[in-house]
């Protein structure tokens, strides 16, 4: 639909609405790292080996993978730390808003609404994620909706978006800075940022953030930020697969 505004000089405006892209998915790009096993080893024996340590640059991990095992089950976390992994993310703003309630180990940047004029990017869940939360707080579980539901869902979350987005243009077109006028946004809207972590950070994220069946402490994440961790974990296995394993064989804590 063409909208006609007047501007605050008494112009007459006319707006056409952006086509909204509305997705379901979450993208996470591994940009660059330098984090592998032996990054643990080297700094796991300075304590014994001293200047020697630089050895287990040069050695296969895999001799040493019980030494691994023995620092994720004893909890001995300083050595999964000397390593680095750089994420860009694409997901909405509330998986980010909890996203960095993860301060210790991690860096983030994110795109920003006061520099650049913000994409309708739109989220909307598929029939993958369950909608219907049932029981009380702290003991509830969540259930697959309907076909009803699903579309009500995804109806009405268009047309909020729609209306919302069309404020948007409305306030830069009347002249409003881009800072102000994003506060017309709701937090389905998509975002970007780039995350950087290591080794330990990155276990400590999943083990609150992801569910998974050897896990000794229960986990009871959003759907959304979840997706993001289990891309961000299959990049990591793949990085440190001694490490990623001592994690799952005791019980996916976080040394």
């Amino acid at each position: 639909m063409v909208g006609a505004n007047r501007s605050s000089d008494g112009r007459t405006l006319v707006t056409t609405p952006e086509p909204l892209t509305l997705r379901s998915d979450v993208t996470v790009e591994l940009v660059k790292s330098s984090a592998s096993d032996s990054d643990v080893l080297f700094a796991a024996r300075v304590s014994t080996l001293g200047e020697q340590s630089l050895d287990e640059l040069q050695k296969d991990p895999e001799r040493s993978k019980g030494l691994i095992n023995y620092l994720v089950r004893d909890r001995h976390g300083s050595p999964f730390e000397h390593n680095s992994m750089t994420f860009l993310i694409s997901a909405p703003i509330f998986v980010f808003r909890e996203f960095m309630r993860h301060r210790v180990g991690w860096s983030y940047n994110e795109e920003s609404g006061r520099y650049r004029e913000l994409q309708p990017v739109f989220y909307v869940p598929d029939t993958s994620r369950k909608l219907v939360q049932e029981g009380r707080p702290g003991k509830y579980v969540f259930v697959e909706g309907t076909p009803a539901q699903y579309e009500t869902v995804r109806d009405t979350l268009t047309e909020s978006y729609e209306q919302a987005y069309a404020a948007y243009q409305k306030l830069l077109a009347e002249g409003v800075a881009r800072e102000v006028a994003r506060a017309a946004l709701p937090v389905g809207l998509y975002s970007s940022m780039y995350a950087t972590c290591n080794a330990r950070s990155l276990m400590h994220f999943l083990g609150l953030r992801t569910q998974h069946e050897l896990a000794k402490v229960p986990s009871f994440p959003q759907r959304e930020i979840e997706m993001v961790g289990e891309k961000m974990e299959a990049e990591w296995a793949r990085l440190m697969p001694l490490t990623h394993a001592a994690f799952n064989a005791n019980g996916r804590v976080a040394p």
